[in-house]
């Protein structure tokens, strides 16, 4: 099965970020536009005013878009080189860093039996599966809490990417290591060594069955950031990005999540927590049944609310929590 890497979105289509953003995350509130061209200059020609009066940008356009991740990446995160080839994805920063949070009060639970905190430090070790072109999650969990990163993606041109990012930033030198996957039809075969040991995984994975579906769901998001355009706009397969492998795969999100869950099976020892995100409500209970089924110990499911949108992250550990303690303590 090939492993798409990423689905398609965007920042918010307001200055506004998402409500409900987990307390640590950095990016609560409005955009602070205005500080952010004093760290990225660039950024000043796409800032335009809304009928308050305040500063923001278009959300349908692809370079102010990408131009604002550069400098949410600058600001927030000392990552002063970041750039994506055309057309592969431009991840929506507030909520990719949301789930680096609610991970890190995951491994909380399992690192601290007394007194639960959030485990910092390069001791940590962390997988990313489909790291994409942008390498988003590699970043901000490293800055965040110091983590070490292996980041995995099948395609050539995310992994030559991701690399370049990696060696243009002193900050994310030495932290993050990406690895090609060398077998379409794996996830964690072929990156998992028989010497690893990962405190987590996790990944975003694709959650449109063909690419028809998913060029109507870009459709639909273009639909709504231009609601109230009366002019004609560019085509959105430009602006939502994201390549073939991105988008979609063959049965959808339930089968590769099947397939994740299978795989996990065989690296129980080796892993502390799996996790992943679940974009559709209705894959979680067979999802569930399936770790069951393979003796997953531990099942949660993670509730992301930001604004009227709700994600969800499904974890398992193939350990107890007694088991994990003692994983942490024998690493």
């Amino acid at each position: 099965m090939k492993k798409p890497q990423r689905r398609p979105g965007k920042p918010t289509s307001s200055p506004v970020t998402p409500a409900g953003l987990h307390p640590r995350n950095l990016h609560q509130g409005r955009y602070k536009l205005a500080e952010l061209t004093k760290t990225t200059p660039e950024l000043k020609p796409f800032l335009t005013i809304n009928p308050r009066g305040e500063d923001t940008i278009d959300f349908s356009n692809e370079q102010a878009v990408l131009c604002l991740n550069k400098a949410l990446l600058a600001h927030f995160y000392q990552v002063t080189h970041w750039q994506i080839p055309a057309g592969y994805l431009c991840p929506p920063i507030p909520g990719r860093a949301d789930y680096i949070h609610y991970l890190a009060d995951l491994l909380a639970t399992s690192h601290h039996s007394n007194e639960p905190k959030p485990p910092t430090g390069s001791v940590i070790k962390v997988l990313d599966i489909g790291t994409g072109a942008n390498c988003i999650y590699p970043i901000i969990g490293t800055q965040s809490y110091g983590w070490q990163f292996t980041a995995s993606d099948i395609d050539p041109v995310s992994v030559k990417t991701a690399r370049v990012i990696v060696s243009t930033n002193t900050c994310l030198q030495n932290r993050i290591n990406v690895q090609q996957q060398p077998d379409s039809r794996r996830i964690f075969r072929g990156i998992i060594k028989e010497q690893d040991r990962f405190d987590a995984t996790l990944c975003n994975p694709p959650f449109h069955a063909s690419m028809a579906e998913a060029n109507a769901g870009s459709e639909r998001k273009w639909k709504n950031l231009n609601r109230d355009k009366k002019r004609d706009t560019a085509s959105p397969t430009l602006n939502f990005g994201g390549q073939k492998a991105e988008l979609w795969c063959e049965g959808g999100e339930i089968r590769f999540l099947k397939q994740m869950i299978v795989e996990s099976a065989e690296f129980a020892k080796q892993v502390c927590w799996f996790t992943s995100l679940v974009s559709k409500g209705d894959n979680i209970q067979p999802l569930k049944r399936q770790l069951k089924a393979r003796c997953a110990k531990q099942i949660q499911v993670i509730k992301m609310a930001q604004g009227q949108k709700i994600s969800r992250v499904l974890a398992w550990s193939f350990l107890t929590k007694e088991e994990q303690v003692q994983w942490v303590s024998n690493r």
